[in-house]
């Protein structure tokens, strides 16, 4: 029997709401990997795009890509945009996600920090001084998807000291919120302790309460135990 003919009766053995099911789910995947932007290249310089370092300092400047189809051939280069006029700093090609980058180019204050493991393709920039303010371009290109080319800007802001951050509005929220909490606690506590001690001087007032019944009940009334005189015979 053909391989052919033997997936159309594994095929025809499946339940027709299973068939719906299944070909759905295969339809959304293919959607959702297949249309245009997305879930194809991306390339990512992190939530916060930009970095005051001190002068004289390594920088590291934050690069990483992503791809829903994998990548072959990557192309990936950093550049410094100096007045619209970009300069390159590193090139490199990555083969495939088993391979590590192969370096074309590198300027000789540029390191690379990134490891094809995780999409990584950041760099450290060496010895920065204030010439070295401005945009960092991160740019990749992937020939698996038709030489699709995404990029990402990060800037850096060179500074002689960095800037001392006032916490005193910080401390003083916290301080107030921490002994709000605090006094949060002990007042539960205190109205807990209060109400404890309510039900239990109430349970011993009921069982005072009950105790003096008792007694009354099996004495009898007040005085008349021992002090009824005998009735004379006759």
């Amino acid at each position: 029997m053909k391989a052919g003919r033997t997936g159309s009766l594994l095929w025809s053995w499946v339940q027709p709401e299973e068939r719906i099911f299944k070909g759905l789910l295969l339809t959304l995947l293919l959607g959702v990997c297949w249309s245009p932007g997305a879930h194809s290249l991306e390339v990512s310089v992190g939530k916060i795009p930009s970095l005051e370092a001190l002068n004289g300092s390594d920088v590291l400047l934050p690069c990483s890509f992503t791809s829903c189809i994998g990548y072959e051939d990557l192309l990936f280069r950093w550049s410094y945009n100096r007045n619209g006029t970009l300069e390159l700093m590193l090139e490199a090609t990555i083969k495939g996600p088993k391979y590590e980058p192969r370096i074309l180019f590198s300027d000789y204050r540029v390191q690379f920090a990134g490891t094809s493991k995780t999409n990584n393709i950041s760099i450290i920039l060496l010895n920065v001084d204030f010439e070295d303010s401005g945009q960092y371009i991160c740019y990749a290109k992937n020939p698996k998807e038709k030489n699709r080319v995404h990029r990402a800007t990060y800037t850096l802001l060179v500074v002689s000291e960095m800037k001392v951050v006032d916490k005193t509005l910080t401390t003083i929220i916290a301080s107030v919120v921490g002994g709000l909490i605090g006094f949060l606690i002990v007042f539960l506590l205190g109205k807990k302790l209060i109400l404890f001690a309510i039900a239990k001087s109430r349970e011993r007032k009921e069982c005072l309460v009950s105790s003096s019944g008792i007694d009354n009940t099996e004495n009898g009334p007040t005085g008349t135990k021992g002090n009824k005189k005998p009735t004379p015979k006759a």
